[in-house]
C-alpha cells in the first residue's frame, strides 16, 4: 500500500500525524502545551478514534507556528484508488487561508500517489465549500445519508511524455 510522507509541510504549516499518545491525551481530555487552547475540537476527538500505529493516512495536526490549530486527514487508506478527507480549524485560525493551504499540501501528496479524494460538507458551510472548490473538488456526487454534499477531486491529467 502507498504511504503518505510522515511530515507534510508548506511555508507556514506542518501536517503532523496524530500519534497514539496524542490520541490518548485528546480522548482523555488532557491538553498539550503545543496545542491551541481551543484544540482539539469535537471533530478532532472523533478523528482521534481513527488513529492507528504507523498509519500515514490517518488524522494529522495542522500546526501553525508552534501550535496545533486544527486537524486534517483521511478516513483511512485508499480503497479502489480513493479515500475521504476531512479537516477543520479552531475559530481563531479561520479566514486566513490555513485550511486551503493544508488541503492543497495534502492533495499534492495524494495526487503524487494517484489517489483521488472526496469530502462531505454541510451545504450551509459556505467557507468549507469554498475551500474545497479552491482545492479542485469540482465533482458533485450528490449527498450522503446525513444530507451533506459529497464532493470529489479528480486527479490532474498529466500529458504523456
Amino acid at each position: 500500500m502507498s504511504r503518505l510522507p510522515a511530515l507534510i509541510s508548506t511555508d507556514r504549516l506542518r501536517l503532523v500525524p496524530v500519534t497514539m499518545a496524542d490520541a490518548a491525551d485528546m480522548l482523555a481530555g488532557r491538553h498539550q502545551d503545543r496545542w491551541h487552547p481551543d484544540y482539539p475540537r469535537p471533530d478532532d476527538l472523533d478523528a482521534a478514534t481513527m488513529v492507528r500505529e504507523d498509519d500515514t493516512w490517518g488524522p494529522r495536526h495542522i500546526v501553525l507556528g508552534r501550535l496545533a490549530v486544527g486537524g486534517i486527514g483521511c478516513f483511512g487508506p485508499p480503497d479502489d484508488g480513493e479515500t475521504q478527507v476531512g479537516y477543520g480549524l479552531v475559530e481563531a485560525a479561520r479566514g486566513s487561508g490555513v485550511a486551503t493551504e493544508a488541503l492543497r499540501a495534502l492533495t499534492a501528496e495524494t495526487d503524487r500517489l494517484g489517489v483521488r479524494l472526496r469530502a462531505s460538507v454541510e451545504p450551509g458551510n459556505r467557507a468549507s465549500v469554498r475551500v474545497l472548490a479552491k482545492c479542485g473538488f469540482t465533482e458533485l456526487r450528490g449527498s450522503d445519508e446525513d444530507g451533506n454534499l459529497v464532493m470529489a477531486r479528480p486527479l490532474p491529467v498529466h500529458p504523456a511524455p
